[in-house]
């Protein structure tokens, strides 16, 4: 699930497969349609899974999962996830879901699966509550199986092989399964076959060599706590600076850039760091924290930095949990921001939010980038058309996001368009803009959404309505009224009134598309209003 890079002389073919989130198609900022307060515009949609805490193969639109964690893209560009919960990997491919490794015989007193631990045939090996997978350039997957405290590696002829990590809870480098980990959360693979591990609750970045040594890259926290009364755990902490002294808090994602660096998605700071490996060294790329003025990084008795939510410039963005990551094409990274239950990206500097919200507060709905409803997404891929995908964790699902994409009809001209969907809705007299507003005709736009419109001459008033819902707007009067049927209406104000031109109503399209439940953004590139 992460971008590797050319280390040593490989072709471009070799770069692509090493990696499943690897994006060679369109560029996800370059490429993209923007709209208000340039905001990336992208649909998401589900691909698998309808949300129920199972573990149903099939159609994958009927199929069930337990927190899909982890997703990665194989090279024939189907879906391999980590279904943590079922402690099995999952593939989705030709819109089949089916189990690719892994298996369950027993359940506990709830009914809900338990893991193991055993190696071989792909199909009856064990697994516990896997976590992070990525793929080599060989078609190897790489699995942090975090409740085994171990590293696996499935082979493309199907067998399951323990690369490091003896099951027991521990930090010792070693060679193989001598070594210990504690909760490994992801891992990424280099060019020249070195594996690198976000070893979680040991708060480190650990490194497996081809030869299968296992090495601690950074320092160990020193920070203890006391979370109850006499008992006090070793939590994670903060350093940037020369590699060997960096200090992380539950990292739990990686991702190798085109540098053959690695970004880590340190979540317990809420911040994206960046280990330099040629320079071993680690800053900062992105986070902050509230409370970094007041009180410093961490209270007392805080395990973990405060979480928040804010866009906009690297250093003073506000990230909550942020876990799974992936590089795109253009050098961004594509964050599963989990506790905001949001997709956000890192470009030039700068964080944007591409999918989800903070303030919806967790759901299921597919739509609109910001619009759409995600709960708790765990991890991102990107494949090579420039599709993301993403775990949906709390919601048992996958899905997609894809860059919105204008009519291939729309006029390149500076005359005002509207669009609904991926159609461009025609007008016998055209929109206009008026005190910053998209007017529009409105029995244009009426007909083209399927509302029936009324006219109320003596009191100056047109009413829409469709499906028991009626948006009723008035001449030269700002305001608008909705009201659902069975329900009491329910007044908006707002800063533009409808008029009367030439014998044509119009009105302002974004207040009135809004009350029907449509996202609407202004792209000033395409001169166009875009209602979804």
């Amino acid at each position: 699930m992460k971008k590797v890079s050319k280390l040593v002389a490989l072709s471009i073919l070799a770069s692509v497969l090493m990696s499943s989130t690897t994006a060679w198609g369109a560029s996800l900022s370059s490429d993209s349609v923007k709209g208000s307060n340039n905001q990336i515009l992208t649909d998401v949609t589900t691909v698998a899974g309808i949300g129920d805490f199972s573990a149903e193969n099939g159609a994958a639109l009927s199929s069930t999962f337990r927190s899909p964690s982890g997703i990665a893209i194989l090279p024939n560009d189907s879906l391999l996830v980590v279904d943590t919960r079922n402690h099995l990997l999952r593939l989705v491919k030709d819109n089949q879901v089916s189990t690719y490794a892994g298996l369950s015989l027993k359940k506990d007193s709830k009914g809900f699966p338990i893991g193991g631990r055993y190696d071989g045939i792909k199909e009856e090996s064990f697994f516990q509550n896997p976590a992070g997978l990525t793929v080599d350039s060989q078609g190897n997957v790489f699995v942090a199986d975090a409740g085994n405290n171990a590293i696996r590696k499935i082979t493309p002829s199907g067998q399951v092989i323990t690369l490091a990590g003896n099951g027991l809870i521990g930090m010792k480098d070693a060679t193989g399964m001598e070594a210990t980990f504690y909760n490994p959360s992801d891992v990424a693979v280099a060019a020249d076959g070195t594996i690198y591990v976000a070893d979680t609750l040991n708060h480190l970045i650990r490194s497996i060599s081809p030869s299968g040594q296992v090495k601690t890259l950074n320092a160990l926290s020193g920070r203890l706590i006391e979370v109850t009364p006499g008992q006090v755990i070793q939590s994670g902490d903060y350093a940037d600076g020369i590699l060997a002294s960096a200090k992380f808090n539950e990292p739990k994602g990686l991702a190798l850039d085109s540098k053959g660096n690695l970004y880590v998605s340190d979540t317990g700071n809420q911040r994206i760091r960046y280990i330099d490996l040629q320079k071993n060294t680690v800053s900062t790329v992105a986070g902050s924290s509230l409370n970094d003025t007041k009180t410093g990084l961490y209270g007392k008795s805080d395990l973990y930095a405060a979480g928040d939510f804010a866009d906009g410039s690297a250093d003073k963005a506000l990230f909550n949990s942020p876990q799974g990551i992936a590089v795109t094409d253009e050098g961004g990274l594509l964050i599963a921001d989990s506790n905001n239950h949001s997709i956000r990206y890192l470009l030039n500097g700068q964080v944007s939010t591409i999918a989800g919200a903070a303030n919806l507060r967790g759901g299921e709905a597919d739509g609109a980038d910001r619009s759409a409803q995600l709960r708790n997404p765990s991890d991102v891929a990107v494949s090579k058309d420039g599709s993301i995908f993403v775990a949906d964790a709390s919601n048992n699902k996958l899905r997609k996001i894809s860059l919105y994409r204008l009519p291939t009809n729309l006029p390149k001209n500076d005359e005002v368009k509207v669009v609904y969907g991926s159609q461009l809705i025609k007008f016998d007299v055209k929109p206009e803009i008026k005190e910053g507003r998209t007017m529009v005709p409105i029995r244009a736009i009426t007909e083209a959404l399927g509302y029936q419109v009324t006219f109320n001459d003596a009191e100056r008033s047109v009413q829409l309505s469709k499906d028991g819902v009626a948006i009723e707007l008035y001449i030269d009067e700002t305001g608008i009224k909705r009201t659902v049927q069975g329900n009491d209406a329910v007044m908006k104000e707002t800063d533009v009134a409808p008029y009367i031109k030439e014998d044509t109503t119009y009105v302002p399209v974004r207040f009135f598309a809004e009350q029907i439940g449509l996202n609407v953004q202004w792209s000033d590139a395409a001169r166009t209003a875009i209602l979804r």
